[in-house]
């Protein structure tokens, strides 16, 4: 068995490859057929322990396809290209945060995390 080369973990699907633009989509629209309120939200530093998130204008309430959050994504990433950006999801029955993961990275292009 191997371990994992040491280095900062983000998020929900850190352990995994690059989610293409298109995986990116699907969560999304797994997040909101869950019902799951989208939000998108940035940071300088992607250290979530020191550091708090800015909320990217409001939560998306009404987002009813990937394609609106990734607008937001994208005009997020466009004013903020030096901050790290990411995707949450919010349960409002339970009224917690449920998942988050990066979709971009300074230094990087496209939705990419």
């Amino acid at each position: 068995m191997k371990t994992l080369p040491k280095e900062r973990r983000y998020e929900t699907f850190s352990y995994l490859p690059p989610l293409s633009d298109a995986q990116i989509a699907r969560q999304i629209q797994y997040t909101i057929d869950q019902g799951y309120i989208p939000c998108v939200e940035f940071n300088e530093d992607s250290a979530a322990d020191m550091y708090y998130w800015t909320m990217w204008k409001l939560p998306l309430f009404n987002a009813r396809s990937p394609q609106e959050v990734l607008a937001e994504v994208q005009q997020c990433r466009s004013e903020f290209s030096n901050s790290y950006i990411r995707v949450v999801a919010f349960d409002n029955i339970k009224q917690c945060q449920v998942m988050s993961f990066i979709v971009h990275k300074p230094g990087t292009s496209g939705y990419r995390y």
